[in-house]
Parts: C-alpha cells; structure tokens; sequence
C-alpha cells in the first residue's frame, strides 16, 4: 500500500463533498461539473497526483495542486490473523492512530472502519474507551480508509463496509454522513450499495432519528441488556438516553421491505446472560423489526468481564429463535492479532 503523510497546510480534498468541491470550483471561475471528474479520478482511478488527471485543462490541475492534496494514510503496523483477518493501524498527519480491520468472509469481504480517535461513550466493555476520547476524525479519513484498503486488496471482493471501529459514529455526526455519501455514490464515489453499508451506535437519539432523514444506511444498534440499571452501569449514554427512549427512536428509523434493525448484544457472564434476559430481550423488541447479533464478550488482558460458557450462549439463542428472530452467534474474528477494537492501538502507543 502507497502510504504517506501530509504534513503541509493544504487541503485534503477527500475532506469536501462534492458539492464543496463544486462551489469551490464555481468561486474559481471553473464549472462546477468538473468536480465530479475530479472525484471520478481520486476515487473510482485512485489517483494521487492532480497531474495524473488527464481530461482536465493543466491550468486547472495546477491550481488544483496549489490548494489540494490527495493523501494517504501511513500504515504503522498490519496484524493477519489465522482466521485471515487483517487488522490495521493507521498513523494520521499528527500522529494518532486508528484502526480498520478487514474480515473475510465466505464470498465477500468486511472492512470495519473508525469514525473517531478513541471514544467518549465509556462503555465499560470496550478497550476503545479506556484511553479516553481524542478527537473526531475528518470525512476524508473515514473515507481513506477503504479507499486504501481497495488500492491494497485490489480485484478482491471488498462489498461490505461496517462503521463498528473506533469511535461513535453518531457522536461524529456530519462527518460520518458525508463520508457514507461519497462511500455510497455510484457515479463519483467509491460505488459501495447502501445495502451494504451499515452504522453501529451506543444509541444517541437525536442523531438516529436525523440519520434516517438524511441517508439511506443499515443500522445496528448496541443494546447489551435489557434493563436500564445494567446497561447504564454498562453502557452511560443510557442514562441520557434510556431503553424505552432508543427503542422507541428504533421504531421511527425508516426501513425498506424487508430490512431490520440489527441489536447487537455482547454477551458477558452471569451479567446480562441469564434466559430471563433472553425472555426481557424478546418483550423489548416484539414491536420492532429487529434481528439479533449477539456477540460473546472478547476477554482481553486488564478486563474485569468474561465469556459466558457456550451453553449459556446457545441456550440464549435458542430461546430468541424460539420466538421468531433471526438470531446470529457472531464470535469475534482474529482473537489471535489484538481484535478487540482499540486493543492494537494501545498496544502501539505503550510498546
């Protein structure tokens, strides 16, 4: 993979909508139509240099470079698990880090993105939010990262893209939607089907009511209990936003035929894994279109949480199957290369 800093003061154009770029262009003296070659170029051509960029005027190009740039994000360290999940650590132009994990799967292949450095939800299960909240990442490096992992994979299969990394992606609420924008748009952008694109969140309600007005994208919600009292000793955005209040913005979210809303449920032992809270979880969702991911906790070093015993796991299920969800066992890919999200960040940054 071609990597790289930007260390000067021009602008990322990857940074700007297409829109940006447009009225950017028009200020110049330029048509604005130009602006959808130019993403044609940097995304579906992954082109680096403006030069490179031949049905436009050299005029246009230079001023072009003057105020732009095409970056790429440096690769610090790439992980392969057994399982064939590669997991990578992004440095960015001022030094942070992020993560993005590419999951194979049976005939396709899964990127899951960060949306921010480090997380300020608190979820007290996730390594992501021991070190605290940096800062919100730019729609040009949410978008980086598959543009660079498409140039890294090639003719590979990439179909599917999760925003389940680092980060709330609703707590980033502008950038994340432009990014899914130009990841989504099939004539100037990197052409992946909103089908096939899918937002996770801890559940901020004002901005998951305002996502399904603005952008057509899958949504999984993370529940992870189904009382207000352990998922807010769990989860603290529950105590601004409680369970009746997320899932009664759940039942507004707009849905094509046949889609749900995925609630995934990381499974953590004798705390929210008893078939009574498999029981509450049937009641809590029975007015939804909901399918269930429930996801085995990944044990990692410092946690205080464990892996329920697979019994346990399946009897959970059993019961959501028995009443009519589609109900998945999703255990954690590349257990062996620092999976859990934040997990190979922190081991960079301390090492």
């Amino acid at each position: 993979m071609k990597t790289g800093t930007n260390t000067s003061t021009q602008t990322d154009i990857k940074n700007l909508s297409k829109e940006q770029l447009g009225a950017w262009l028009e200020e110049n003296g330029i048509k604005s139509y130009r602006a959808g070659q130019i993403f044609k170029w940097v995304f579906s051509h992954q082109i680096d240099q403006f030069n490179s960029m031949t049905d436009l005027g050299q005029e246009l190009r230079e001023k072009l470079a003057d105020h732009f740039v095409i970056s790429r994000l440096q690769t610090e360290r790439v992980e392969t698990s057994i399982d064939g999940s590669q997991k990578y650590l992004f440095r960015l132009a001022d030094g942070n880090h992020v993560e993005t994990v590419l999951i194979p799967e049976k005939n396709h292949l899964t990127l899951c993105i960060s949306s921010q450095v480090g997380c300020a939800m608190g979820c007290r299960f996730c390594l992501t939010a021991r070190d605290g909240f940096v800062r919100n990442l730019t729609s040009g490096e949410i978008v980086s990262q598959v543009r660079d992992i498409k140039k890294h994979i090639g003719t590979q299969p990439l179909s599917n893209i999760v925003l389940m990394g680092m980060g709330e992606p609703l707590a980033n609420y502008a950038n994340v939607v432009k990014a899914i924008r130009i990841l989504t748009d099939r004539d100037f952008g990197l052409e992946f089907s909103t089908r096939k694109v899918t937002l996770s969140t801890a559940g901020l309600v004002p901005e998951l009511l305002q996502l399904g007005k603005d952008i057509t994208v899958n949504l999984a919600v993370s529940l992870n209990a189904t009382n207000d009292d352990t998922r807010s000793q769990l989860m603290p955005i529950n105590k601004k936003y409680p369970i009746e209040n997320l899932l009664e913005a759940c039942m507004k979210y707009p849905l094509a035929p046949r889609k749900r809303i995925t609630f995934e449920y990381i499974l953590l032992r004798e705390i929210n894994d008893s078939p009574e809270d498999a029981l509450r979880l049937t009641k809590l969702l029975r007015p939804i279109k909901a399918k269930v991911n429930l996801i085995p906790f990944n044990e990692h070093p410092g946690s205080i949480f464990q892996r329920p015993d697979e019994k346990n796991i399946l009897k959970f299920q059993d019961i959501l199957v028995q009443h009519h969800y589609t109900t998945m066992v999703r255990n954690s890919k590349g257990q062996d290369i620092s999976a859990a999200c934040g997990q190979l960040r922190a081991t960079h940054e301390i090492a």
